[in-house]
């Protein structure tokens, strides 16, 4: 597949919905809904985990694919990650927005040729990212600072895969976002998560110590990063000017 950073062809139309592609019920889209209700955005919101098919990538302005618990490889298992993988995989030949989060950038690893490597440079919690300079001037990270907060949930994570840009890493996962092309991305953290979600993952109630009350003492810094990301990447999918 090309890397080549020429203008996106589907960006020619509008109307059209964002995808987001939810992986795994218990990894919601959490801040994503509530953003593009900010901007009255059309949506839609696809569970293939539940058997629901996939739409054509070309009726989509973009896409958004979520997390989960299960490996990027466990296809066996996971049947539906072959559909998730295809439509990645259109998405990055047409040069149609993607914003693959966690698993989600995993999963794009693995579209472009590369193995996620398993158990390997986890991360959970609250954690600095910084950016590359090449993240520092991509449109994704327009207004984000060089060394921003981050919740981050996974075991797995990725090499770079050949053609693409490092935007950003931390000190033990140096692939924490990645760009491909003109518009394939894949972040390692979590920018969608909400109080409630992080005190879900952690099995933590409220008020109680640990990853939920670290998370709550950040969540304003976090969500005002991640309100600025998402808009970006509404940008870049054209939905917004």
């Amino acid at each position: 597949m090309s890397s080549s950073t020429a203008a996106a062809p589907f960006l020619k139309s509008s109307g059209r919905p964002l995808f987001i592609i939810q992986n795994d019920s218990r990894v919601p889209a959490g801040l994503i809904p509530e953003q593009l209700a900010r901007h009255r955005l059309p949506f839609r919101l696809l569970r293939p985990a539940d058997g629901e098919p996939l739409p054509a990538v070309e009726e989509a302005a973009g896409v958004i694919v979520l997390g989960g618990v299960m490996g990027a490889a466990e296809e066996e298992r996971y049947p539906y990650l072959r559909e998730v993988k295809r439509l990645m995989g259109e998405c990055v030949a047409g040069e149609l927005p993607l914003f693959g989060i966690c698993l989600g950038g995993q999963l794009l690893s693995q579209v472009l040729g590369l193995p996620v490597l398993s158990g390997t440079r986890g991360e959970k919690g609250l954690c600095r990212v910084s950016l590359t300079p090449e993240g520092a001037r991509d449109p994704l990270f327009r207004g984000i600072a060089r060394e921003f907060s981050t919740f981050q949930w996974h075991d797995d994570s990725f090499d770079l895969p050949e053609g693409c840009r490092l935007l950003a890493s931390s000190p033990r996962c140096p692939q924490q976002a990645i760009r491909f092309g003109a518009a394939a991305y894949g972040v390692q953290f979590h920018p969608e998560v909400t109080g409630e979600i992080v005190a879900s993952w952690s099995g933590e109630g409220d008020g109680e110590p640990g990853f939920a009350a670290d998370f709550r003492r950040a969540e304003e810094e976090c969500r005002a990063g991640a309100r600025i990301l998402l808009d970006n990447f509404f940008r870049i999918a054209a939905l917004i000017p």
